[in-house]
């Protein structure tokens, strides 16, 4: 069967940790996109953040906010959004007040932060036009009083957070997951080490997105490739027709994954991934719904 829908991550499986895209991985985009095979990005960026590079890439979709945002990236339309509820986000700001945790939090335009650390450090340091930062001593007035929609938040600390989140997820009905950026991970951008919970309303993920996208474009998961590196690809990769892990990847992806890449992000392990599944030669071209 076809491939008519290719997903992938962005950080670490199509751009490195030193922000460096593969020619590779340009030129296999330009491929997906001349043969009119849709091409989502899927990332836990905000969509403010990651809007410029997928207009770079031509992507067809966006699932932004580890799934919390899509939009059509043709149109501007933005054809799902879920958003925290306020007393989900005074919850996580009471939690990092309790832990003393940095915390900030994405709209689709803004964020917003008492002052730029780890995760927003990274986004302006990386894209310091591309969303409106707003910094602020109080987060939740600030979220109040301009009446916004919170897509996401992020807590980040120089240390593990797994009591933390095992507190917020028995407390309350959201959906809570973990990046580390300690080791081989860490962020050369902002050169630290650290982990972040990026928390969204329940049944957020990047799996729940795609199958969403899945079907407002009436096709099946077999004509489905999705390619990560990171644990917030997991359930995507779990349950796409064919799933790709970069070499780079975690090894919980890998071991799910249908295929492993030689390649890692920088030496364009997409590319390979997308000319292994796609066969370009092939005359009878796949046509976007």
């Amino acid at each position: 069967m076809s491939i008519k829908l290719v997903a992938s991550d962005l950080d670490g499986t199509i751009i490195d940790e030193n922000n460096f895209i593969s020619p590779n991985n340009l030129n296999a985009i330009k491929d997906i996109n001349n043969k009119k095979i849709s091409f989502a990005v899927c990332t836990g960026k905000s969509y403010s953040v990651g809007k410029s590079l997928c207009n770079r890439f031509n992507a067809t979709y966006g699932i932004f906010g580890n799934g919390s945002h899509i939009v059509n990236l043709e149109t501007g339309e933005s054809i799902y959004k879920h958003c925290l509820r306020l007393d989900e986000i005074k919850n996580c700001i009471d939690t990092a007040e309790k832990y003393n945790l940095h915390i900030h939090a994405y709209t689709d335009k803004d964020i917003i932060t008492s002052n730029l650390k780890y995760m927003d450090l990274r986004n302006y340091k990386l894209n310091p036009l591309g969303s409106r930062f707003l910094i602020t001593d109080n987060i939740y007035k600030a979220i109040v009083d301009n009446n916004l929609e919170v897509l996401q938040v992020v807590l980040s600390s120089d240390n593990h957070l797994n009591i933390v989140k095992s507190e917020l997820q028995e407390a309350n009905d959201f959906s809570v997951t973990t990046i580390s950026k300690f080791g081989k991970y860490k962020d050369l951008i902002i050169n630290k080490e650290y982990e972040y919970l990026s928390i969204a309303p329940k049944n957020t993920n990047k799996d729940e997105a795609l199958e969403f996208l899945k079907d407002y474009l009436q096709i099946s998961k077999d004509e489905i490739m999705a390619v990560g590196d990171n644990l917030n690809d997991l359930e995507m990769l779990k349950n796409s027709g064919v799933s790709v892990a970069v070499a780079n990847a975690y090894d919980e992806i890998k071991n799910i994954a249908t295929y492993t890449t030689t390649n890692n992000v920088s030496q364009g392990g997409f590319a390979e991934a997308v000319y292994k599944f796609i066969d370009f030669n092939d005359t009878n071209l796949n046509v976007k719904v």
